[in-house]
């Protein structure tokens, strides 16, 4: 068999030699991709899938990488990386190039294998979509989720019709018949309807199988002509249904082994016209068995218990079978390989039952058995045309099956095989396959009632112990060992129990209760044996380790003596840890799938190899240090020898020595209640708990006292803080007053310099008025002179009008009698006219237009004289106003200058009060300075007095002190006083007031400084005292 990796490669070949497949197995070729990254892993396929020809399989892995392998040219491609995991997978029938997808975020994408180009993007679905089904011209498509199905066009890439049900019956498959227009639908209740592609309509609906043989049907397979259905479930019969005459006609029994069907395919053939005979189901063992449905022959099968198949396809045209592996590899087989040996004497046969019988059949009639064995002739029963070969079934290994059967249908002899060849158990599966080797019963009421209990008083602060970032861990871890806690005593007081619970909470973080029980389960059982000499270590678990390691390696173990390493040093830390110290997560997880999976004492195995294997590092080690290092660090160690060297030491290890003579078999957690758990010294724990709550007490004691002490210390702290907070705040209130003042002062100021200002624009607005007023009546004299200028020019031109009125009456005279001679001249001079009209007609008409024109220039000159004469009128009325204006302005003025005058009198008489008010306060600033001037002079010759008095006192201190009392009253009286009282007397009453107050305070001020010089004369004639008694003492 050839393997080929595919690695970081996007395309090469897929053999590189001749595949020549054997015929026990017929496999052509191996594929698996393994990632060379820093930590490899192995990426598994998850969908596979067929073009038409068959020569071309199309397959995807769950990290979405999509690879064409093309059998008949030997190459592979990388045509496709979607970062996703794809569910479903279908070739374009129509486009050879074109594939679907459907992807984990329910989405259905078309891709071209050639350009890698996206297609077109479908949406639609909800949930995850795990069926594709192309019809046979290429132009529609059937997708189908648990929720829904829809069809879609492919030519378009819209969706043409969408199936809902009911949410309380669920879509197990709807697919296209082939070479037929009709889509089945199958559903959970095994209801079974046919539809016409193109109008959707119901055709028929298949009958409710017989109810002694009913069962859920999951999978299904129809034969390349559409004529016969096979259905399966979680049993191990199988019903043909004939579509054409729409009824069951056959009930298959399989193996016994066989307790469910994961797959059906009908396995074509080049000769049978499309009629399928041989049918491949794949059980839920992970092998697949072919066997004939007329004959019930079986034929052949692939996959083994070790190497388990998950899934598979097969071509078009018979020729090629993909299985996508457990471990998540590709395997192609040969259908030519596989049934060379078909024509041999045959394999076991079943009882057969006549075909579509025409009589109503029981299901016991319809039933046929698969087994293995000799092949024998039944009899045949009276009255019946039933014809049947039985084949005896082998019953060897029930009792071993039955003893390693594990829940959920597991089997551990077949798990420690899978783990053996691939030395870890698939991620995917892990944490199923933990919890049905180690026999969880999922106890929810009982690990509700003790996380109901709340966290326990010994983890409340496991955070300062323990500081992890991240809060929802350290909440879990919290509450798990609360639960172990409360679960048993002797938990609260393990001081290595988060260390040893840690790496299982991590990993099942999101399943409190399952983590629980991991670890309990793990406590009970490897960790057997651990508690008799608490709080000590469990020397005698460390006992059986060291013998083993006595036995095994002598020298590594003196070396270990000769340096005074004991067991607490090289075997404890990885124990107590569960070797999460020393190991990554990888192959953490991938020792304890060995541990879970063996007897209890491969974990004290799993130390002691981990020392041999260590025996090069470990002999170099000189210090204690350096040994103690080593065991809480990671170290450069294949775990995978360490694993296989646990193995050779669980099979070479001498029977007085192993620790699985010591260790009880494994035991699982009981269903409803959890066991007790005693196997610790009760009287310690006890004792220990007592002790721990007594000094828990005291703690409990001195909190109170320091926090009483603190709560004192915090009201001084806050007293002094409010202290300094108020003298701040006078601070601030002295310094705001300042500021305010120098503010005050300032507005002041600039008041004043308003006012200035403003005094010296009323003065420039006073002179301004003046002017004006000045400028006003000239204007108004001068108006009034033009006003009577005009009227000695009116009467002149009336004088001279009157005078004209005469000359013109006798020139009135003269001009009649000229006028009278005129008349006779133009008489005659008519005469002569009248002649002369006719001869004038032409020269009438330009004398009518000069008239006219005349006519026109007249009522012209007309109008300009109205004109004028309203211009006239106008310029009347303006005087009249103007004189009535200049009229009210002189009224106005002599008002304004009889208030000047006021106002000037006014300024006078102010102006001569400002300069008495000065005079009078110069006078009393003068009065001031000369009482003043004569009460420091008094003062000074107080203090001189009075200094002269003590220095003489000091020197003659017996002398007597009334005389010089009396002498300072006379010395005061006599002070010249009578100058000051008189010149206060002339003052001003104000200033009067602010002198008495000055002389008020120097008076305090004088009183406060005699008593000084009082206190200091008491104090001298005390010092004078004291000496003059000291001789005297002396002396005695």
């Amino acid at each position: 068999m050839q393997s080929t990796d595919l690695g970081n490669k996007e395309s090469g070949k897929i053999w590189h030699r001749k595949p020549s497949p054997a015929t026990r197995d017929g496999i052509i070729v191996n594929i698996i991709h393994n990632t060379s990254d820093y930590h490899p892993k192995v990426l598994r396929f998850l969908n596979v899938a067929f073009d038409g020809t068959g020569d071309c399989l199309i397959a995807g892995d769950h990290q979405g990488n999509i690879y064409v392998f093309d059998l008949y040219g030997n190459r592979f491609n990388l045509v496709q990386r979607t970062a996703q995991a794809c569910t479903a997978l279908a070739f374009n029938l129509r486009r050879k190039s074109e594939f679907l997808v459907a992807l984990a975020d329910y989405s259905i994408k078309c891709f071209d294998t050639v350009t890698k180009e996206l297609v077109s993007w479908m949406r639609g679905h909800e949930s995850s979509v795990f069926s594709i089904s192309v019809h046979a011209s290429g132009k529609y498509a059937i997708t189908t989720s648990s929720d829904t199905a829809q069809l879609w066009d492919l030519d378009t890439f819209q969706r043409k019709r969408k199936l809902n049900i009911r949410q309380s019956v669920g879509i197990q498959k709807v697919f296209f018949l082939p070479l037929s227009n009709t889509i089945l639908s199958c559903f959970k209740d095994n209801s079974i309807f046919a539809w016409e592609c193109d109008t959707l309509f119901c055709k028929y609906q298949l009958p409710a199988p017989p109810e002694s043989s009913s069962i859920l049907y999951k999978v299904f397979a129809v034969t390349r002509d559409g004529r016969i259905l096979a259905a399966g479930g979680k049993s191990n019969h199988l019903h043909l249904w004939c579509l054409e005459a729409r009824q069951l006609f056959r009930i298959i029994q399989m193996p016994t082994k066989v307790r469910a069907i994961r797959h059906l395919e009908f396995l074509p053939d080049s000769f049978d016209a499309g009629s399928n005979q041989v049918l491949g189901v794949l059980s839920q063992d992970g092998i697949m068995r072919f066997i004939n449905i007329q004959t019930c022959k079986l034929l052949f099968e692939i996959g083994s218990l070790d190497e388990g198949i998950s899934s598979s396809v097969i071509s078009p045209h018979g020729r090629y079978i993909a299985c996508i592996m457990e471990n998540g590899s590709l395997n192609i087989y040969s259908v030519q390989a596989l049934t060379q040996e078909i024509n041999k004497p045959p394999l076991p046969l079943v009882k057969v039952i006549e075909d579509l019988p025409k009589k109503k059949l029981s299901s016991s009639d319809l039933k046929m058995k698969v087994t293995s064995g000799r092949v024998q002739q039944p009899a045949k029963p009276r009255g019946s045309k039933i014809q049947t070969r039985i084949l005896k079934q082998d019953l060897t290994g029930d009792f071993e099956s039955k003893k390693n059967e594990l829940p959920d249908g597991l089997n551990k002899k077949r798990l420690q095989i899978l783990l053996k060849g691939y030395g870890e158990y698939p991620t995917k599966y892990r944490m199923f396959i933990w919890r049905s080797l180690l026999q969880l019963p999922e106890n929810h009421t009982a690990f509700s009632s003790l996380i109901d209990k709340g966290t326990h008083v010994t983890f409340l602060n496991l955070q300062k112990k323990y500081p992890i970032k991240s809060r929802k861990l350290l909440r879990v871890l919290q509450r798990t060992l609360s639960a172990l806690a409360h679960w048993s005593v002797i938990f609260s007081d393990t001081p290595y129990l988060p260390l040893l619970a840690f790496p299982f909470v991590k990993l099942f973080q999101n399943n409190q209760l399952i983590c629980f029980e991991v670890i309990a389960t793990l406590i009970i059982n490897w960790c057997q044996h651990w508690f008799e000499y608490f709080p000590n270590p469990p020397i005698n678990i460390l006992s059986m380790i060291e013998n083993v390691l006595a036995f095994h390696d002598k020298g590594l173990l003196q070396h270990f003596i000769d340096h005074d390493i004991t067991s607490q040093l090289y075997a404890w830390p990885l124990l107590e840890t569960v070797f999460s110290e020393v190991l990554t997560r990888e192959e953490w997880l991938k020792l304890f799938d060995n541990i879970f999976s063996n007897h209890p004492s491969f974990l004290l195995m799993t130390v002691v190899a981990y020392n041999i294997c260590s025996r090069v590092p470990l002999l170099n080690c000189n210090l204690k240090d350096d040994f103690e290092f080593f065991f809480h660090h990671r170290n450069n160690l294949d775990i995978n020898v360490v694993i296989r060297q646990v193995y050779h030491l669980m099979e070479t290890t001498p029977t007085d020595i192993h620790p699985d003579s010591m260790l009880n078999v494994f035991v699982a957690l009981t269903k409803g209640q959890y066991p007790v758990f005693n196997q610790y010294p009760k009287f310690i724990v006890d004792y220990q708990t007592q002790e721990r709550e007594r000094i828990r007490n005291d703690e409990l004691d001195y909190l109170r006292e320091r926090q009483t002490v603190e709560d004192m210390q915090a009201e001084v702290d806050q007293q002094r803080v409010e202290d300094e907070a108020w003298y701040q705040k006078q601070e601030l209130l002295r310094k705001a007053e300042e500021t305010r003042r120098e503010m005050l002062l300032q507005e002041e100021e600039k008041i004043i310099q308003q006012r200035q200002r403003l005094a010296a624009v009323k003065r420039e607005l006073q002179v301004k008025e003046m002017h004006l007023q000045d400028a006003a009546r000239r204007r108004f004299l001068k108006l009034q002179q033009d006003q009577q200028e005009m009227e000695l020019r009116r009467l002149d031109d009336e004088i001279g009008r009157k005078n004209l009125t005469e000359n013109q009456a006798a020139v009135a005279k003269e001009m009649r009698a000229d006028a009278d001679a005129y008349r006779r001249k133009v008489d005659l001079e008519e005469h002569m006219f009248h002649k002369l009209i006719e001869a004038g007609e032409t020269q009438s008409q330009k004398t009518q237009k000069v008239i006219k024109e005349n006519l026109a220039k007249a009522e012209q000159a007309c109008l300009n004289t109205d004109w004028q004469i309203q211009s006239l009128h106008k310029q009347k009325c303006d005087d009249l106003q103007r004189n009535k204006c200049y009229q009210e302005v002189a009224k106005l003025l002599r008002e304004n200058r009889r208030k000047e005058i006021e106002i000037l009198n006014a300024m006078v008489e102010q102006e001569a009060k400002k300069w008495k008010e000065a005079e009078g306060k110069e006078f009393c600033l003068r009065s001031a300075k000369k009482a003043s001037a004569l009460s420091d002079a008094s003062r000074k010759w107080f203090l001189k007095q009075e200094i002269n008095a003590a220095v003489e006192h000091a020197e003659n201190p017996c002398h007597k002190e009334e005389p010089r009392f009396q002498n300072e009253q006379e010395d005061a009286s006599c002070l010249p006083r009578t100058s000051h009282l008189n010149d206060s007397s002339e003052m001003h009453p104000s200033t009067q007031i602010s002198l008495n107050r000055r002389a008020v305070e120097w008076d305090t001020t004088e009183q406060n400084l005699i008593q000084k010089v009082r206190n200091l004369r008491q104090r001298l004639t005390a010092q004078a005292r004291h000496r003059c008694q000291t001789p005297h003492l002396l002396a005695a």
